[in-house]
């Protein structure tokens, strides 16, 4: 795609606001339980052919740029790089926290001789977006100490960048087929251009799983086994009739239909765009009549995720039964660090739900232009594939890494449990579900479809609007957004 072509797309997407998932502008920052001593892993011996600690230190010397500039919205990426990336010094803290809690502002760090500056936009109402889109379109007329160097993507939004000129081949910073292999073929598939180059790399995966309330399983079915609250949860028939049993006991089964969104629309068989056309699949609509019914009977409410009506049954009082995620939500999303809530008391349970899915994720982009093409190449291969930190991480922050073959090894490794899961194990349940993940319908187009058609069918379940006025809203508002497309 040219340049050119990607300047109407940046611009025409600075209108798209964002309903991210893992890393959402309104979700407590999800690196903050990182407390590792990077010093302590030998990366000159890693697998992956990865440099050592004073790789980036040479790289300065023989024309690295003095400034690492980095675009990202939250601090989930700063604090990994920070923790685990040997080598690094912290620095300076420029940040102040917005109206909604987010921080903003800049972070300064160093590799060697090279200083890091972490440019923090939150992402409400597309703040990130917009701002990196200016950045990148001033690109190529930037000083040197200017430039964007690595910016993080969600998945929602990925193929927005990864189709450009913008981002470069991951094989262009010198990063061999073989130093991924051992990470999860979705996670690439996210950030793969439509030519087939992969454009960017992750360090998790994020698989989800149902995430459950075991005071009310033992209250409500006798049991907290994962097993049992399997079988009651193990398909959408019987989640519906257990959402009338946990209802009568004075219990939601979830918050809000919002909470299932994701379970739905990652099992759909066709994309959201066919042939320039909008299309809604039939998952979807199972979605909006199975989430329907439920609210008209009372047992789910319509609240928005990251809303403080969402939140309540973080605590006891709330009386939720569960909700829906990968690790990143029930470990940093879900008040697990404040006292009184179900997760600071270990009250959580996972089970695998009604269909496995996978919900958010960051990916590691290189911006095209940049001078720091080494240290690049290595944070990429220390945070990725290096398998000493990826165990280092699932360690001490609790994430679930991208790496195969160290996930399937945690997940039978009996010294390993989760304090919010009440001493769960719960990383063969994930292992599980990533595997069958399957990304082939994604399109440039999901986060306006999956933002606008929530925003709709929420209204029509509230009863303010009628199903064909609420398709018609939908379709209306996709079409603001991305004028190319039909319903």
């Amino acid at each position: 795609m040219k340049k050119k072509v990607l300047s109407v797309l940046l611009a025409a997407t600075m209108l798209t606001g964002i309903l991210a998932g893992c890393g959402n502008g309104a979700t407590t920052d999800q690196g903050g339980a990182g407390t590792s001593d990077a010093g302590t892993t030998d990366a000159g011996t890693t697998d992956a052919g990865s440099t050592d600690a004073g790789a980036a230190d040479a790289g300065a010397a023989a024309g690295e740029g003095a400034v690492l500039n980095i675009y990202t919205w939250n601090t989930e990426f700063m604090n990994r790089l920070t923790d685990h990336y040997p080598g690094y010094t912290k620095g300076s803290d420029n940040t102040e926290t917005d109206e909604n809690g987010n921080l903003k502002g800049t972070v300064e760090g160093k590799i060697g001789d090279i200083t890091v500056k972490f440019n923090i936009t939150p992402s409400k109402d597309n703040a990130y977006q917009n701002n990196l889109d200016e950045a990148l379109l001033g690109q190529e007329s930037a000083a040197a100490d200017d430039k964007v160097d690595i910016f993080l993507v969600e998945a929602d939004y990925a193929l927005k960048y990864v189709n450009s000129d913008y981002s470069m081949a991951v094989k262009d910073l010198g990063i061999t087929d073989a130093d991924i292999a051992d990470q999860y073929k979705y996670t690439q598939d996210v950030v793969t251009d439509s030519n087939g180059v992969l454009k960017g790399l992750s360090w998790q995966g994020c698989p989800g799983v149902m995430f459950y309330n075991r005071e009310a399983a033992k209250e409500v079915f006798g049991s907290d086994d994962p097993a049992a609250v399997q079988e009651k949860v193990k398909d959408w028939a019987a989640f519906n009739a257990t959402a009338k049993e946990l209802h009568d006991a004075g219990y939601s089964i979830v918050t809000s239909a919002a909470d299932t969104y994701r379970t739905y629309s990652n099992n759909v068989s066709s994309p959201w765009v066919v042939d320039g056309k909008i299309n809604i699949d039939e998952n979807l609509m199972n979605w909006v009549n199975d989430s329907k019914a439920l609210v008209d009977a009372g047992y789910i409410g319509t609240s928005e995720l990251w809303s403080a009506d969402w939140s309540k049954g973080f605590f006891p009082d709330g009386k939720v039964f569960a909700y829906f995620g990968p690790a990143w939500l029930v470990n940093f999303s879900m008040s697990a660090d404040t006292e009184g809530s179900i997760g600071y008391n270990g009250g959580w349970g996972a089970t695998e739900g009604p269909q496995g899915f996978f919900w958010g994720g960051t990916w590691i982009c290189a911006a095209t232009g940049t001078d720091n093409v080494a240290t690049i190449k290595d944070i990429m291969l220390q945070l990725t594939c290096n398998p000493e930190i990826m165990k280092e991480i699932v360690i001490k922050d609790d994430d679930f890494v991208n790496n195969k073959p160290t996930m399937e090894a945690m997940a039978q490794d009996t010294s390993y449990s989760s304090k919010v899961l009440g001493g769960q194990n719960p990383l063969a349940m994930y292992c599980a579900g990533v595997n069958d993940l399957d990304l082939s319908n994604l399109s440039d187009y999901d986060q306006a479809c999956n933002e606008e058609f929530q925003k709709a069918m929420l209204d029509y379940m509230k009863g303010n609007v009628d199903l064909d006025t609420a398709k018609e809203n939908f379709f209306k508002a996709v079409v603001t957004k991305h004028p190319d497309l039909t319903y």
